[in-house]
């Protein structure tokens, strides 16, 4: 399950699939009608928000709104009811983390769509998000050695 910090406009059209289902996926499980992934680490910033269901609908809205935007048909209804106001804060790290995470599976799934996003910079995150200043989140698993975690200074002498 990835529930991408990245605004969805970056994402090509499997990924944008993907995260449709996935987040209908976090959806269930925050509402408790499923007993898996209840503890899933990309569901964290969602299940520590003031509101959680608010904030998964907010979230698949603007998830929503991209598929429409492509032409898409994603079922509209299946997003559960609530307005978030309150935006969730991601770190700089976690967002560039995420990016470059994007852009290696873009480059091997989706070549002509990573020719498209080259030009991007600073990418924007989910409107849902709010960005801080910070590393990648605890949160995150770190799938690339080049990506890790910066090291605590005390555990490099042991």
């Amino acid at each position: 399950m990835r529930l991408w910090s990245l605004h969805p406009k970056y994402l090509d059209s499997r990924g944008l699939v993907a995260l449709w289902r996935e987040g209908l996926l976090a959806q269930a499980v925050v509402n408790g009608e499923t007993r898996g992934y209840t503890r899933h680490p990309q569901l964290k910033r969602f299940q520590e928000s003031a509101a959680p269901r608010s904030a998964l609908a907010a979230y698949l809205r603007v998830v929503h709104a991209e598929s429409v935007r492509r032409g898409y048909h994603f079922d509209g209804s299946k997003i559960g009811p609530g307005e978030n106001t309150e935006l969730i804060a991601v770190t700089r790290g976690q967002l560039n983390y995420e990016w470059e995470h994007l852009k290696a599976k873009l480059q091997r799934r989706d070549p002509a769509w990573w020719e498209q996003i080259q030009s991007v910079t600073r990418p924007i995150p989910h409107p849902l998000l709010r960005i801080k200043p910070g590393p990648i989140e605890d949160w995150e698993v770190v799938s690339s050695v080049s990506m890790q975690r910066p090291m605590n200074p005390r555990q490099r002498s042991k």
